[in-house]
């Protein structure tokens, strides 16, 4: 083995924002997550097949054994998808978490839960007004009124992160790409990738785009992918956002 030279680092660490899915489990039923996962990987492989996954054991009434969390990921991953850690909630999830060998990761619980749960709420930040716009719930993570604009097109493989912020592209999105925004995204182009907006847990965030052929849109964690979107918005100008929780889509007036 060659020896490194000194001073010089053989690897380096950098963290950058990714796109994680998160399983929040509501009943531990192994076979019915297991073939929900399944049947998520069968109508969208594209998005789901050998996707990372975040584990969340947080909405049950008691953290499950080693065993029965063990079985449940290996089941996931016969289901088509990657399990890679396990959601922070309390000191068992996090013992849970080491014996399983996979890290706990705090950020992802943060997303969904309502205020006073986990962390007290920022306060309420001066956001841009849109028309006919119903009043919602105060976003959880400040955006500010500036946000950052895309004029190239974003290309399949691309990322694009507006943190704290909106997100305008004035080009298009294309297959395969991604933009996420802490607040708003605007699409004056076609929108053929995914679009993720309030991903740091804004439940008033919205997603406008002119052209929508998109492949997963998703508000502050609640998602629809496009075989279970109407085929009628199909290229029209559309607005997405979330009611309660139900992430609703609707075309524009031209």
């Amino acid at each position: 083995m060659t020896a490194t030279p000194a001073g010089e680092l053989a690897g380096e660490l950098k963290f950058g924002q990714v796109s994680i899915a998160n399983l929040r489990v509501l009943r531990l039923d192994r076979e019915a997550l297991v073939a929900e996962m399944a049947d998520r990987v069968t109508k969208a492989p594209g998005l789901f097949d050998r996707a990372a996954v975040i584990v969340d054991f947080g909405s049950l009434s008691s953290t499950p054994s080693a065993d029965e969390a063990r079985a449940l990921l290996d089941g996931l991953r016969d289901a088509g998808v990657c399990p890679v850690g396990i959601a922070f909630g309390s000191s068992s999830n996090e013992a849970l978490a080491r014996q399983l060998g996979l890290p706990s990761l705090a950020k992802f619980r943060a997303q969904y839960e309502r205020s006073g749960e986990v962390a007290a709420p920022t306060p309420e930040p001066a956001r841009p007004k849109a028309a006919a716009e119903a009043p919602r719930s105060a976003p959880t993570a400040a955006v500010e009124a500036i946000g950052r604009t895309e004029r190239q097109p974003i290309r399949s493989g691309q990322q694009i992160y507006a943190q704290g912020r909106d997100l305008v592209v004035t080009a298009t999105v294309g297959a395969g790409a991604e933009v996420i925004a802490d607040g708003n995204i605007h699409v004056y182009g076609a929108l053929r990738g995914r679009a993720l907006a309030g991903a740091g847990g804004a439940t008033d965030a919205r997603i406008y785009c002119r052209e929508f052929h998109a492949e997963l849109v998703a508000i502050a964690g609640n998602y629809r992918v496009l075989e279970d979107i109407d085929p009628s918005l199909k290229g029209k100008a559309v607005q997405v956002w979330l009611d309660g929780e139900t992430l609703r889509i609707e075309a524009m007036d031209a």
